[in-house]
This record gives C-alpha cells, structure tokens and sequence, in this order.
C-alpha cells in the first residue's frame, strides 16, 4: 500500500526538482547577460558568424578536410572580402558622411520649410479655417525636430558602434572566437547531448532540430536578402543622382532585417535629401519608384527564394523582440532577440500541441 504512494511523491518531488532547475537556470542566465552584457558582444558575434559558416565547415569535413583547416580556409575568406570592400567603399562612404555632417543644418531648414508649405498648400485647398497657423508651426518645428534626432542617434550609433565594436575587436577577438566555434562545434553538441535528462532527451532533440531549422533559415535567409537589397538601394539611389545615395541605401537595405523598417526610414530618409538637392517632384518620384521596386523584389522575388514560407517567425513577433531585446540588454540584446524568439515560438507552439491532446482540453467537466 505505501510502495504506490510513495513512488507518487518521489515523481511529485522530482518534477518539482525538475522546475526549480530550469527556473534557477534561467535566472543565472539573466543575471550572467546582465552583469557582462558589456563584454559579450564579440563572442555573440563569433557564434553568429560560426553558425552562418558551419554548414560549409561541415561540407569540407565530409570532404576529408579537417575542421581546423576548413575554418581557417572560410573566415580569412571572409576577413578578405570584408577587408576588400571597406578598402573599395571606405573613400566614398567617409566622403559622403563628411558631406551629411556638413550640409545637416541646411537639411533642417529645408525639412521645416517643406512641411510648412505641405501644411500652407493643405490649408489652401481646404479652406482658411481648417488648419491654424499654431499647426503650422508645430509641423514645420516637429519636421525639423524629428530630422535632428534621426542625424543625432545616427551619430550616436555610429560612435558608440566604434566604441563597443573597435578595430582590436573587429580583427582579433571575433575571428580567434568564431575559429574556436567552428573547430569545436561537433564536440560542443557532443557534450551538451549527455547534459539531457534521459526519458525526456528525444523530445529535447526534437524541439532544438526544430529551433536550428528555423534559425538557420531565417538568419541567413535574411542576411543574404539585406545585403541584396543594399546593393539594389545604393545602386538605384546613386543612378538617379541622390548626393548621399549610396550610404541611405546601404543603412536602408541593412536595417531591413526589421520588415519595412529599413524601406520606411531610408525612403523618408532620401526623400529629405533630394528636396534639399533639388527642390521638385522629378527626384522625390525617382526616389520612391528606387524604393517601390526594392520593396517589391523583396516581396515577390528575394524573399519567396531565400525564406520561403520556412520560418515560424511573424514580422510583428521580429519587430517586437528587437525592441524588447534592445531595451533589455542594447545592442546585445538585438543579436539576440531572434535567437529567443525562435526559441520560445517552438516551445510554445510544442506546449499548444501537448494541451490539445491532454485531458485538461479534451474532458468534458464532470456532471454535478
């Protein structure tokens, strides 16, 4: 009689253990990206770069060519193309962020002068009363509020971008990591594999094949449709002639790894610019049409490619884990907020295919 009951509360006991082990693991773990947050950031890098390159390591190992050597082949391969384009680039982008710092003022005051007559042409058609010069005012003052802290956080990304992720950094720690990663990747699933609680690891194995399927299709998925579009923003904007064409489209094409944010900000962005270069509807055309076109091929061509209908991500659940990481842990957080988000949709949708099946969804109360 006791043998049962007392195998009841072992099992109570243990999943009570089980819990509090997870629940304690993920307060280390909040705690341990809390206090170094600060020094992180280039191994975060490191295993972000390590997990683009893995599959081709992978694919030169099955190929008889030791992990060391594969790794090594692969990073200088991309030290060498990240090298050649800042050297090709570097002289035009530097030329046109002096000309940004320099003519800034001159694109606040004609961001105002736009808006006010926008607002004046409004008022004009229609009626005298419908909108008061005190609106007049705000809108114009906001336009040119709302251009001076987009160009003031754009400093302030550039240089603290320079100052967390410096040259020592950039050519040294993230690459010697990213190398470590690569090499021992194998052994490292290896040794975490024998950390699973055995009645539960085939499920373990499971859920974490599901979260690599979606990671590795939307990181490089997306990293391989950013860089396409910044080719095509910078190349668009340059051939029609925007003075700053090819460092809107390069930051527009990048931040579209945020959906639409990046088309949003780098059309509102080139707009501004080419009013103050040439006050008309000729270039404000051109350069929507640059961004209709990008978007477009991004919709309908680049993306339906390179992500297909394989990531379980919504762009509404991407846009707010980038803000909720950035706000969180900053420029670390962002790195990895897709990572979590991943994580936490495949144990959620795990978790809804378990309550449908139990008995909490399927029995019907008991009758009174």
């Amino acid at each position: 009689m006791n043998d049962p009951i007392q195998s009841d509360a072992l099992a109570r006991r243990t999943q009570w253990q089980r819990i509090a082990l997870v629940i304690a693991f993920l307060l280390i773990l909040w705690l341990f990206f809390r206090l170094f947050s600060s020094v992180l950031t280039p191994f975060v890098v490191a295993a972000g770069v390590a997990y683009f390159l893995d599959p081709a390591v992978s694919r030169l190992a099955r190929h008889r060519v030791p992990r060391s050597i594969g790794a090594a082949i692969l990073l200088g391969a991309v030290l060498l193309g990240v090298v050649i384009f800042v050297l090709l680039l570097y002289p035009v982008i530097s030329a046109q962020a002096t000309i940004l710092v320099t003519n800034l003022p001159t694109y606040l005051k004609t961001a105002q002068a736009d808006f006010g007559h926008i607002v004046y042409v409004l008022q004009a058609r229609l009626g005298p009363g419908a909108i008061s010069q005190k609106l007049r005012d705000l809108a114009s003052n906001q336009a040119g509020a709302i251009v001076s802290f987009a160009g003031t956080a754009a400093s302030n990304i550039v240089g603290s971008g320079f100052a967390v992720v410096n040259i020592l950094t950039l050519l040294i720690i993230t690459p010697i990591v990213a190398f470590y990663f690569l090499r021992d990747w194998p052994g490292i699933i290896r040794h975490v594999d024998t950390w699973l609680p055995r009645p539960y690891e085939a499920v373990i194995r499971a859920q974490a094949l599901e979260v690599n399927r979606i990671l590795a299709a939307w990181i490089r998925g997306q990293a391989i449709c950013c860089l396409i579009l910044a080719a095509i923003y910078a190349a668009g904007l340059t051939i029609v002639g925007l003075d700053l064409g090819l460092i809107v489209g390069l930051a527009a094409g990048l931040l579209s790894f945020i959906p639409y944010v990046g088309t949003i900000i780098g059309a509102g962005s080139a707009v501004l610019l080419v009013l103050s270069q040439e006050p008309g509807w000729h270039g404000v055309l051109a350069v929507l049409a640059v961004f209709a076109l990008g978007q477009a091929l991004n919709d309908y061509v680049i993306q339906p490619r390179f992500l297909g209908d394989r990531v379980g991500l919504p762009a509404v659940w991407v846009i707010f884990s980038l803000f909720a990481g950035a706000a969180a842990f900053g420029f670390l957080g962002i790195m990895l907020a897709v990572p979590v988000t991943a994580t936490i949709g495949v144990l959620a949708r795990f978790w809804l295919k378990r309550y449908l099946l139990s008995p909490l969804y399927l029995n019907p109360p008991p009758s009174s």
